[in-house]
């Protein structure tokens, strides 16, 4: 029988770099770079886990978004509680996270800190709460047929120098209607400026001939989105820009019924 042969590991060529240096480069980088990074030595897979990398990925503000209760062993198990458990905010009305693979900021505003035109009147609108809502209330249409669904936040809460895409996140009940063929009208922009504007349905059913509507997507949480609309955010320090999205059927004034409206959701847009 033959010797059995000896595989070396081969060192790499950046082992010889101080380890200082490793992580001031890779702080330059993002949070989905710096985990490949880590496969390339076993110098480099070390540095990674250095808390002065994953503070540099953590918002300046992080420390606000810390629950009292929880004690974090390191900023790399900090930085990825805050992109697996968004943090309720405002009165528990806005929920934030981190986009995992960038640490851009996102943000979800309730329905109760959305403006919805008859929500205050149970005759139209129910405020129920359910298990699957990260929030103690959601919306639940009851019947009407005048359909306006607004929200607004301040740039400031997002991350600069992004583009975001809007979406209403919402679910149906077992008695859903008024809304197969009907185009919602939604759109997105900077208060007081011409927003992006495009059609969506709340169903699946619409004419094969409306080519442009934007139809509802299944999500990994169980409820379903629309994406409503894009934004730039340039995030200058004295940028005070407001953004208001919308959805609204308020020309067919069909009666519609069945809704449950979570709130709208803002993230960075996916790069096509």
């Amino acid at each position: 029988m033959g010797r059995k042969r000896r595989v070396k590991s081969e060192s790499s060529p950046f082992d010889s770099l101080p380890e200082d240096c490793i992580s001031y480069i890779i702080s330059f980088t993002n949070p989905r770079d710096a985990c490949v990074a880590a496969t390339v030595s076993k110098t480099f897979e070390s540095t990674v886990k250095s808390d002065i990398i994953w503070e540099k990925f953590l918002p300046a503000d992080y420390e606000s978004l810390i629950p009292p209760s929880r004690v974090f062993s390191s900023k790399k198990e900090l930085y990825f509680s805050l992109c697996n458990d968004p943090v309720l905010i405002d009165d528990d009305k806005k929920s934030v996270w981190l986009e995992k693979a960038s640490g851009k900021r996102c943000l979800m505003l309730s329905a109760m800190n959305l403006s919805i035109i008859w929500g205050d009147n149970p005759q139209y609108w129910q405020w129920i709460p359910i298990p699957e809502s990260r929030f103690e209330k959601v919306a639940k249409l009851r019947d009407v047929c005048w359909f306006e669904i607004r929200g607004r936040t301040n740039t400031r809460v997002l991350s600069p120098r992004t583009r975001y895409s809007a979406y209403i996140v919402f679910k149906g009940v077992d008695k859903c209607y008024g809304f197969q063929n009907v185009a919602i009208e939604a759109a997105v922009g900077v208060v007081g400026q011409e927003p992006s504007r495009r059609l969506i349905c709340f169903s699946e059913a619409i004419r094969r001939g409306r080519r442009n509507v934007v139809k509802p997507k299944q999500r990994e949480d169980g409820w379903m989105e629309i994406e409503l609309g894009e934004f730039f955010n340039d995030g200058g320090i004295m940028d005070n820009d407001e953004i208001e999205m919308s959805a609204l059927e308020t020309k067919q004034l069909n009666w519609k019924c069945g809704l449950i409206i979570q709130g709208i959701e803002i993230r960075p847009a996916k790069i096509l």
